[in-house]
């Protein structure tokens, strides 16, 4: 029997962290294996037990891998419907607390056989390579494609002397990047120009929202009862980076306009008890909640989705809320600017 095509994909986060690195891989892997044709390995991140209480939401920890896997498996199935013929593997990850990502520790290419060794992909390839020291991707594998998720340059520029270290970490990546990847794909043209890239969303919903979103629309037909009960919410991970200090600023700046709206914010994080105490000291009523899955029946109702930030590339959470349906606010990068999408 002729041997399948093997692609591997390597990521740098993992479910229950909701975000887009967890997430959008698992996805792939599980539709990459429907048409039989390939051998797909997922390979993501294991961490100790300190650091799962530091990463995961709702006090989720796994003692084993196995545990981890079968949560991972169960989560996919509710979204998907099928069972998915894909393998999952686990490499060391340690969580840094200044970087506030999970970086990688040992050499990663090992757990994948060189007779396996034909496509890895790399979700976000600058971060998988920044600690990188096994065998080059490149010598590994026969083609590594890097997929771009995340405009890290901005992250960098809200540090100290973050616009020196943005101006290297620039030219790091660009370096690692054309060492260990023979193609790249960039989510949009907000990240980061790369050796051999192009532009591409290869990322797209989950049919859920789409069905959600369709079912919304026959309420609208039927005219009734009034399908959108709730205000504005946003849903993201709870670090200032991911435009909570804006979002906070723009209502207190604006409370007058905006009397009336009550706006609810969904998420974990290390920055969750400060967004909290920032969210009472406004007068509009601003209430902070702790993360939830994006298709729990608890969104449906909202009318309008805000997007604060103004660092992610191609937000998840935004996707999924105009395939539900919703009006979606958007910050621009460029501060006191509001785009309005409607759906």
């Amino acid at each position: 029997m002729e041997r399948k095509q093997h692609i591997a994909i390597f990521t740098t986060a993992s479910l229950p962290w909701m975000t887009g690195t967890a997430v959008n891989p698992l996805f792939r892997a599980a539709y990459l294996t429907t048409s039989g044709e390939r051998k797909v390995t997922l390979v993501i991140p294991w961490l100790s037990l300190k650091d799962q209480e530091l990463v995961y939401p709702n006090n989720i920890t796994f003692s084993t891998p196995s545990d981890h896997e079968i949560y991972v498996r169960h989560w996919l199935e509710e979204r998907t419907g099928f069972i998915s013929d894909f393998n999952i593997r686990f490499y060391p990850g340690k969580f840094s607390r200044d970087k506030r990502s999970i970086l990688a520790v040992g050499d990663i290419t090992e757990l994948i056989p060189d007779e396996e060794a034909d496509i890895a992909i790399l979700e976000e390839p600058e971060h998988l390579t920044w600690y990188h020291h096994g065998k080059r991707w490149k010598m590994k594998f026969r083609l590594v494609i890097g997929v771009v998720h995340t405009n890290y340059l901005e992250y960098v520029k809200r540090e100290k002397n973050g616009r020196m270290q943005a101006f290297l970490l620039k030219y790091i990546n660009s370096w690692l990047v054309n060492i260990y990847c023979h193609k790249v794909i960039r989510l949009s043209a907000a990240t980061q120009d790369l050796p051999r890239s192009i532009i591409c969303n290869v990322h797209g919903v989950n049919p859920k929202f789409i069905e959600i979103g369709k079912q919304k629309t026959l309420e609208l037909e039927s005219r009734k009862e009034q399908v959108f009960k709730k205000g504005a919410y946003y849903i993201g991970k709870m670090v200032w980076s991911k435009g909570y200090k804006e979002l906070l600023q723009l209502l207190k700046e604006h409370q007058k306009e905006l009397a009336g709206l009550e706006v609810d914010l969904y998420g974990n994080g290390e920055d969750s008890a400060q967004v909290h105490e920032a969210a009472k000291k406004l007068d509009l009523v601003v209430r902070v909640h702790p993360g939830r899955d994006h298709a729990d029946p608890i969104f449906h109702d909202y009318k309008l989705f805000l997007n604060p930030s103004t660092t992610d590339v191609v937000c998840t959470t935004t996707a999924e809320a105009l395939a539900m349906g919703k009006l979606m606010h958007r910050f621009m990068s460029f501060p006191g600017r509001l785009q309005l999408n409607g759906s």
